[in-house]
């Protein structure tokens, strides 16, 4: 079984390229959605966060996703430090799911695969691009947030060109139809590749 890996920057539609995969029958595993319900659900994660946080990590026992995220948006280093604790526990997670699916491949979409330098733990990397001002509207339309936050988040992530140079295959996200087009024909190449 091939694991693909998917990625692409804030508003680049990386989840609407996830579901047209699902409809095509692959198992996709999304490890934004994971992560949080392990935040959510571990005890030994929930102790190390508020260790690190503080208190207002957790609101009424929930991830309390806001503040934290203006923790870590202004600071690289808090960032990484999340990232340790949370990231080897969504591989375990990720391993488990693996090993109950039983399609030629499965999909694991991640924000940042090629900023964590992540991309040789996949066989096939898919990046999802889309122009910037297309991926702003998006984001505006999506998170109720301001252009000048979206663009400080974007910020964090590579650039698009950067990306381009490490991806195995590249989604154009623009225009719907087209999108899908080229999902179904990557989606013959990838079952090739699989069962080769």
């Amino acid at each position: 079984m091939k694991i693909i890996g998917l990625t692409g920057g804030i508003g680049s539609g990386k989840t609407t390229v996830a579901n047209f995969f699902k409809e095509l029958g692959v198992p996709v595993y999304i490890a934004d959605v994971e992560a949080k319900k392990i935040m959510n659900t571990s005890a030994s994660i929930k102790k190390s966060l508020i260790s690190l946080f503080g208190k207002k990590s957790y609101l009424n026992n929930e991830l309390n996703r806001k503040f934290i995220a203006s923790k870590v948006f202004k600071d690289k280093n808090l960032l990484q430090k999340l990232n340790d604790i949370v990231h080897p526990e969504v591989e375990k997670h990720f391993k488990f799911w693996k090993a109950n699916q039983d399609q030629p491949y499965v999909i694991y979409e991640a924000a940042i695969i090629f900023e964590n330098n992540a991309q040789s733990k996949f066989d096939y990397t898919i990046l999802v691009t889309a122009p910037q001002d297309i991926k702003v509207k998006r984001v505006l339309n999506r998170d109720n947030a301001t252009e000048q936050e979206v663009k400080s988040r974007m910020e964090n992530q590579w650039d698009d060109s950067k990306k381009e140079k490490l991806a195995n295959f590249i989604i154009e996200n623009i225009d719907l139809e087209d999108t899908k087009s080229q999902i179904y024909q990557l989606h013959t190449k990838l079952l090739g590749l699989a069962t080769a």
